[in-house]
């Protein structure tokens, strides 16, 4: 229960729930989510120039530490088949995950290395060298 000074009613609020108790819907919720969360990127990064890898990592890393939570002091033996298959499924999204962000970080790279090397050939391109002053 809560007690709010500005109002003169008492609110009931559920409680979270506790540490390792989570229903077994509950846990499917959870790695839903995080299968939604990480198909999304998976394709944005495919896709979306302007796709925010940064904020999508943060909710990645919210939903991963959500399912921690949810399976603190669970045993794999306490997962029934269908956690099994949906754990099995997220391993390998996060696996194809992980493939194209270190490919995207690759490009990147690439690019990055292009844009330094036009630079360095632009500032050296002969106009303010030492030979230049010599003659």
């Amino acid at each position: 229960m809560e007690y709010s000074p500005y109002s003169s009613q008492l609110t009931v609020r559920p409680s979270a729930p506790e540490v390792g108790t989570m229903r077994p819907s509950s846990l499917m919720a959870i790695i839903g989510r995080i299968e939604e969360a990480i198909d999304e990127e998976t394709a944005a990064i495919h896709t979306d120039l302007n796709f925010d890898l940064k904020a999508s990592n943060a909710r990645k890393s919210r939903h991963l530490y959500e399912l921690t939570r949810a399976m603190k002091g669970m045993s794999p033996r306490d997962l029934g088949d269908e956690h099994r298959g949906g754990m099995l499924r997220l391993r390998k999204k996060l696996e194809r995950n992980e493939i194209v962000i270190k490919a995207h970080l690759d490009a990147v790279g690439e690019v990055a290395s292009l844009i330094q090397t036009a630079i360095q050939h632009a500032e050296t391109d002969g106009t303010y060298s030492s030979s230049e002053f010599g003659r």
